[in-house]
């Protein structure tokens, strides 16, 4: 099976449509899928929903898409550093599905994993628990929670072998993983891609039978999402 593809428009040209689910790694810039969601950007397909921890900043990641409007739907859980997403989710424009950070990392997880549904106590007794199914369990109030199966899987790695099997780094990890496996196709980005066999097996973060689909990306520019700096203290 064909893994490698020159570039990213490449590697998404038979799989984009309107409407679609898409789980996107990453967190804050963090191990997030640059050149795959310009790539979405690019091909002007709209009404999309996205489960992703959140949305970037304005005007990197999938605030590119915001911009743009191609983004129907949000399924989120920390929005707060963009701030084109706020306004359109206070005018109304947006959808937004606000999920606990770890439920969302469950919900991917278990999409990846077959699982349709889970219980969990996060969010019992507070807005998270509206219109949702409650059940105790030992005494105990659970609120049940659906897998997300995604349409498409866009993640950010760091090394892969050619079969696609991949290593992240560091703190890209984060929300990498769980959307790479919920997704019907999984499409990776990654700074290289070795031979077979260059990798250790036990330093492998993600098997390649989740990945369908690999690109290189780098060069990547690194971006700061919070720039802090203070007055140099005078002798």
């Amino acid at each position: 099976m064909k893994k490698i593809y020159p570039n990213a428009s490449a590697a998404l040209a038979d799989v984009l449509f309107d409407g679609m689910l898409i789980a996107a790694g990453g967190f804050g810039l963090s191990g997030v899928p640059e050149r795959l969601l310009e790539a979405i950007h690019d091909s002007g397909k709209t009404g999309l929903t996205f489960a992703s921890n959140n949305a970037g900043i304005d005007n990197e990641g999938i605030g590119k898409l915001l911009r743009t409007r191609q983004v129907k739907k949000m399924i989120s859980s920390y929005v707060g550093e963009n701030k084109e997403f706020e306004r359109q989710y206070l005018a109304g424009e947006l959808e937004v599905e606000f999920c606990p950070q770890g439920t969302l990392a469950e919900r991917l997880r278990a999409g990846g994993a077959g699982i349709p549904g889970f219980y969990t106590k996060t969010g019992v007794g507070t807005q998270v628990a509206e219109g949702k199914e409650v059940k105790r369990f030992n005494g105990e109030d659970y609120i049940l929670e659906h897998g997300i199966f995604a349409d498409l899987a866009i993640i950010k790695g760091w090394k892969a072998d050619e079969s696609g099997n991949l290593i992240f780094r560091k703190t890209a990890r984060n929300f990498n993983h769980p959307a790479a496996t919920a997704g019907k196709i999984c499409v990776a980005e990654v700074e290289e891609i070795v031979p077979v066999g260059s990798l250790d097996p036990d330093a492998i973060h993600l098997p390649g039978i989740y990945v369908n689909r690999l690109i290189v990306g780098a060069p990547y520019d690194k971006k700061i999402e919070q720039r802090t700096v203070r007055q140099r203290e005078t002798a």
